[in-house]
């Protein structure tokens, strides 16, 4: 405590950030302050506190500040380290889950839809997110049917037109890749598209899907007449979602918050266009002082990306406004509009989503203690049980796989804090080994991700508090001989065997048998698991492009630019089997004298019927 009572005494007033650590240097909170002195203070001399700062507090040995130029520096700053080093008690999103938009890119010629779950600042229009039993596909396909935009994605070019499709004989196409309509023609119909996803009028998709059901009954083509009844439900389900005391055009999100003391809940109501598409809570670590520092704290991260910002963000309690909405705009050149709506349909909104928060919390909290048994309490059993130097806050773990030493790649999976974070994944082909030999393989793979440490790239490579080696004593000790050899210190190293779900240490002769009901060994498994199937995944994938390029050496005009093109699109052998020949004309070079080919390649080759 005497460190960190000098610390205390020499802390600035100006605005910056201030970094919390544990015992073991792991970065533990993160948090911003208009006042560094006034606020870092708070946490040790400031007897009102809720039980997690508390336990935050009780975990604290050390702390660094960094200072700003401004408040909205400094919040910028912490969103950037938050995101560096996912302290434990600062709020991280873990669970959140991306939902399906139709994007529309207007740089194209002829745009057509397509639904994604990513968001790109690309220019594109972007419609949604569809949540909440309205289902994407079928938005497409209405617009689609509606206003005729081609459903492919085929390259079109003005120098070489092709045969209408089925799609344009049976009226659900324009066929501009042959030359049926014009660009000026083609591009009304897309901003009647643009205009009906936007939240206009939804009369003509009403009166064609009616008219196609009513002609599809007549001839009785009942289930072309049923797929029309499930768009006109797709349809009135958007419209009873108007909320027809806001402005047609207004995107809004709600966000409520809700907490114990121990745990926190965060709901987002999404307002689009004037309508109501659904709602998502999150169970978040939150260390905050109070639910206003952690509104705050929360609405940044959700937004960490600037990505789908809303014109409003509606709050139960007065937070700091001004700040944030000078955050999204000097960040995110964006205009945003911070309330507390104090009556009326905001208002109301508002009460919606904070009895959805208090509802999730409430039934809830089981599920959130057991999520923490499973992943943190966890990780502290397993530096208990296995006598490990650090507490493993990031664990990674390495899997081999091959078919009879062929294709053979190493994969690296990531854990922090018991939970898996994908974006820290890597995938390694083996270079230097020959033949089948699971040792060498590993030596290779671990020699190659540590000589990351102490480089440029250990920012994409951070060092692990903990390795963990899929296989027995023996994958052990030839990883044991990559640490030595690089002089490797600080990253406790084990290894899992699988039949007896065995335990090897550097420590001990024996192995260590957890019992398999213990939630510590669980985490192992999920880890070792999650390796096995990451490396088997990407040794599939080079076997079916290594089968692909074979195919493709044996059809005539394909060369190398025209394979790369192939294999872009479809990126294996499974990918080429199940595509149709307008598919094929789509790949940039392949005509029809290439796609018959490949066809009748496929076909001798009984890869098709």
């Amino acid at each position: 405590m005497d460190v960190l009572s000098d610390k205390l005494k020499m802390l600035p007033t100006s605005p910056g950030v201030y970094i919390m650590k544990d015992a073991y240097g792991h970065v533990i909170y993160v948090g911003k302050a208009k006042n560094l002195k006034n606020r870092v203070r708070q946490y040790f001399f400031n007897s009102v506190k809720t039980e997690k700062v508390m336990a935050m507090v009780s975990h604290i040995k050390d702390f660094d500040y960094v200072i700003t130029d401004t408040e909205i520096d400094a919040l910028s700053l912490e969103n950037n380290l938050i995101k560096k080093h996912k302290p434990k008690y600062n709020i991280l999103l873990k669970d959140d889950k991306t939902y399906p938009y139709i994007k529309i890119n207007l740089k194209e010629d002829f745009p057509h839809c397509i639904v994604t779950r990513r968001i790109l600042k690309d220019g594109a229009k972007y419609f949604g997110p569809f949540m909440g039993g309205i289902n994407a596909d079928e938005i497409k396909d209405l617009v689609n049917f509606t206003y005729k935009l081609r459903p492919c994605s085929t390259i079109i070019s003005p120098d070489k037109t092709k045969r209408e499709c089925l799609n344009y004989h049976i009226g659900k196409c324009l066929s501009p890749c042959s030359g049926r309509v014009s660009k000026e023609e083609y591009f009304k119909q897309v901003k009647s598209a643009i205009d009906f996803l936007s939240g206009g009028d939804d009369d003509l998709p009403k009166q064609v899907l009616n008219a196609r059901m009513q002609s599809y009954a007549e001839n009785e083509e009942f289930e072309a007449a049923l797929n029309c009844r499930e768009k006109l439900k797709s349809l009135e389900k958007l419209k009873v979602r108007r909320i027809t005391a806001l402005n047609n055009f207004i995107d809004a999100d709600v966000i409520c918050v809700a907490s114990n003391g121990i745990y926190t809940v965060y709901n987002v109501l999404i307002i689009r266009k004037g309508r109501m598409l659904g709602a998502k809570s999150f169970d978040e670590e939150d260390a905050s002082f109070t639910l206003e520092e952690g509104l705050r704290a929360f609405i940044t991260r959700y937004y960490m990306d600037g990505i789908d910002l809303p014109d409003e963000i509606l709050v139960p309690i007065a937070i700091d406004d001004v700040l944030l909405e000078g955050f999204f705009k000097e960040k995110f050149a964006k205009r945003v509009s911070i309330l507390t709506p104090k009556q009326g349909v905001r208002k109301q909104l508002v009460e919606m989503s904070e009895k959805n928060a208090q509802d999730y919390l409430e039934k809830s909290v089981g599920k959130i203690r057991h999520k923490e048994d499973m992943t943190v309490i966890a990780c502290q059993k397993l530096q208990r049980v296995l006598n490990l130097s650090n507490y493993p806050k990031r664990m990674e773990c390495f899997d081999i796989s091959h078919i009879s030493g062929v294709d053979k790649v190493g994969s690296m999976v990531v854990f922090t804090d018991g939970v898996k974070d994908a974006n820290e994944y890597r995938r390694f082909k083996i270079k230097t080994v020959e033949g089948n030999n699971d040792f060498e393989c590993m030596k290779e793979v671990l020699t190659r991700r540590l000589l990351k440490l102490g480089t440029e790239e250990e920012d994409k490579f951070p060092k692990p508090d903990l390795i963990v080696i899929d296989g027995g004593k023996g994958q052990l000790s030839a990883v044991k001989e990559v640490f030595d050899k690089l002089s490797i210190t600080g990253i406790d190293l084990i290894s899992l065997a699988e039949r007896e779900e065995e335990v090897f240490t550097l420590y001990s002769k024996e192995s260590i048998l957890i019992d398999k009901s213990d939630y510590a060994l669980r985490l192992l498994q999920r880890l070792r698991d999650e390796a096995h199937r990451f490396a088997i995944s990407f040794n599939r994938s080079l076997r079916g492009k290594r089968s692909l390029t074979s195919v493709l050496d044996n059809i005539n005009g394909i060369g190398k630019v025209k394979k790369q093109a192939l294999l872009a699109k479809f990126r294996d052998l499974s990918g080429i089997i199940s595509a149709t020949r307008e598919d094929l004309l789509s790949v940039e070079g392949i005509g029809d004298k290439h796609a018959d080919e490949i066809l009748k390649v496929l076909k001798e080759e009984n890869l098709i019927l």
